[in-house]
């Protein structure tokens, strides 16, 4: 077996990972642009067709042009894991740098605090906070981005709890520098490695996770549109139009895969650094 092919394989699937998740993005974007139809435009000639040359992805049960409705889902999609990893970022890197740094019973005290939290289930409260606010999607991305912290705060208050003890955080102890400073200036900077790995890791599962909230009907609702509403519209209908589901479950999954898999090869890109 020739000892050089698993960093070959490892350096051809990042780059088509990459590739791959940006065609992704580039597709949401301008992809609708060149299709004569709008989002919520009805063709009532072409009622749940397979794909076409004038349909590419097909249409649904009402006419409407699935390749712009799965861009469209994808914008959604993806701002739901933009906005909720941002807000799982500010609660969870701060919170674990804290813990991390201070120690002792505000490190216990904090650490309770995200053991207690792990306990509720993501479910119940986003019933909880629709039958509370109704539904709003927006209060669906801080609730997703308020969920998904607690794996970061552990990830940032392990690195931290290492960090702490160098050589350099002592000396700017002895320099008399605050402890926000040290933390902002010295800590974070060493630790953005793993975080950036974790990010990377977390937003398949907030794409996952709204979508099967969608598919449950508590998330995104008409007019606007997501891969997991999409998803949850083909099942009903997989018998007879396979295409409703088939094209938005591949968009999905090869987006889900993209972001593993860079996740997965920054992590032992990481890990060859640190054994060097």
């Amino acid at each position: 077996m020739n000892p050089q092919l698993p960093h070959l394989k490892s350096s051809t699937i990042l780059p088509i990972a990459a590739g791959t998740l940006c065609l992704v993005i580039l597709l949401a974007v301008i992809g609708p642009a060149f299709s004569e139809w709008g989002a919520e435009d009805m063709d009532w000639n072409a009622m749940e067709t397979p794909p076409s040359l004038q349909h590419w992805f097909g249409t649904d049960v009402v006419g409407r042009d699935l390749f712009v409705r799965t861009m469209h889902g994808a914008r959604v999609s993806l701002t739901v894991a933009l906005i909720a990893i941002s807000v799982a970022v500010l609660i969870g890197v701060p919170w674990g740098l804290v813990a991390g740094y201070m120690g002792g019973r505000t490190d216990q005290l904090m650490m309770r605090i995200v053991d207690g939290l792990y306990a509720l289930p993501v479910v119940l409260i986003v019933i909880l906070l629709v039958v509370l606010f109704g539904r709003n999607q927006y209060l669906l991305f801080a609730a997703l981005g308020a969920l998904f912290w607690l794996d970061l705060a552990r990830i940032v208050r392990g690195q931290t709890l290492q960090v702490r003890q160098s050589a350099f955080i002592e000396a700017a102890r002895g320099l008399g520098a605050s402890i926000p400073y040290i933390l902002a200036k010295h800590v974070l900077p060493n630790i953005l490695g793993p975080t950036l790995v974790y990010v990377t890791l977390a937003i398949p599962g907030i794409i996952l996770a709204e979508s099967f909230i969608s598919f449950l009907g508590l998330g995104i609702q008409e007019p606007d549109t997501s891969w997991g509403v999409l998803v949850a519209d083909g099942v009903q209908t997989l018998e007879t139009s396979p295409w409703l589901i088939l094209f938005p479950g591949i968009f999905l999954a090869v987006t889900v895969w993209s972001c593993n898999t860079l996740g997965d090869r920054l992590r032992d890109r990481l890990d060859r650094r640190h054994q060097v």
